[in-house]
C-alpha cells in the first residue's frame, strides 16, 4: 500500500531528526490547556511531516495537531501528530512518539506510530494485520479485570481530568494495576501488542489516536466510544480491549456516568 510505506519513511525521518534533537535547547511554551506544551521540534517535525505527504500526495487533505486542517475536501486524508508526549520530550522522559494515519473515504485506511528512543515502530493497514518491528501483535487474551493491566491519560482540560478521575477510581478499585505514562498513540500500540490489556482515554485529538485505532483494530482489540459506539475523532472518547475485557470495561464506564454527581 503506497500511503503505508509513505508514512513509515515519513515518520521514521521525522522520529530520527526529533530524536537527534532533543538534547538540544528548545523553545517551549503553554498553549490552551494546563501543561499543554508545544516546542519548536514539534513545529520542525509538523513542518518535514507536512511537506513530505504534500509532495507524494498533493491533493490530500492534512489534519495536523499545530496546523489544524489543510486542503481541500478530498477524500484522502492524513492526520499528524508530530511529537506525541511533547512534556516527556521536554523533560526528557524517552516515551514520545511521530504517529500518521491515511483515511479514504471517511475510513481509517492505514497508521504508523514510531517511537524512536525506544526502537518501536508500529503500523497496520486495514485488513493486513498489525505489526511492531515488523512481527505480527495481538491484543492480550486475559477476560477478567482483576486481572488486568490497564491504561489511560488524562486531558489538559480541568474539567475532563477531574472526570476521568472518577473512571480511573473505579478502575483502580476493579482492575490489577493502571498505568499513565503520557502518550497516547503509545498506549495504544502497547494495547494492540498485549503489554496493556486495555486503554481508555477522553478528549483525545484526532491525529492522537487515528493511527492507534487501525493498529488496535487489525490486532483484533475491539474499539470503541463510551457508548459501545463507533469513535468520533472529533470528540475523542475511546476504549479498546478484546471483546470480552472490552465489555466489562464498558461496564464500569457505564456505571461511573450513571453515578455522575448532579
Amino acid at each position: 500500500m503506497r500511503e503505508l510505506e509513505a508514512a513509515r519513511r515519513i515518520a521514521t525521518a521525522a522520529g530520527d531528526m526529533l530524536r537527534k534533537n532533543a538534547a538540544t535547547h528548545r523553545s517551549i511554551r503553554h498553549k490552551a490547556g494546563a501543561g499543554n506544551l508545544v516546542t519548536d521540534m514539534d513545529h520542525a517535525s509538523e513542518k518535514m511531516i507536512v511537506e513530505a505527504i504534500r509532495r507524494e500526495f498533493p491533493g490530500h487533505v492534512i489534519v495536523a495537531e499545530e496546523r489544524g486542517t489543510m486542503g481541500g475536501d478530498s477524500p484522502h486524508r492524513w492526520y499528524v501528530d508530530p511529537l506525541d508526549g511533547t512534556t516527556n520530550y521536554a523533560h526528557g522522559f524517552p516515551v514520545w512518539a511521530v504517529t500518521l494515519a491515511y483515511e479514504c473515504e471517511g475510513r481509517l485506511e492505514a497508521g504508523v506510530t514510531y517511537a524512536p528512543v525506544l526502537g518501536e515502530v508500529y503500523w497496520a493497514r486495514r485488513g493486513g494485520g498489525a505489526f511492531r518491528n515488523g512481527r505480527p501483535i495481538r491484543v492480550a487474551r486475559r477476560r477478567r479485570l482483576e486481572d488486568a493491566l490497564l491504561c489511560t491519560g488524562f486531558s489538559y482540560g480541568l474539567a475532563w481530568r477531574r472526570e476521568n478521575l472518577r473512571h480511573f477510581g473505579r478502575f483502580l478499585m476493579k482492575a490489577q494495576a493502571i498505568r499513565r505514562v503520557g502518550a497516547a498513540s503509545l498506549d495504544l500500540c502497547w494495547t494492540a501488542a498485549g503489554a496493556f490489556d486495555g486503554f481508555w482515554e477522553m478528549r483525545l485529538g484526532p491525529w492522537d489516536m487515528a493511527a492507534g485505532i487501525v493498529i488496535l483494530e487489525e490486532a483484533g482489540a475491539k474499539v470503541s466510544d463510551f457508548a459501545d459506539k463507533p469513535v468520533d475523532l472529533y470528540r475523542g472518547d475511546l476504549l479498546g480491549a478484546n471483546p470480552i475485557l472490552h465489555r466489562h470495561m464498558l461496564t464500569v464506564l457505564r456505571k461511573a456516568r450513571l453515578r455522575r454527581p448532579r
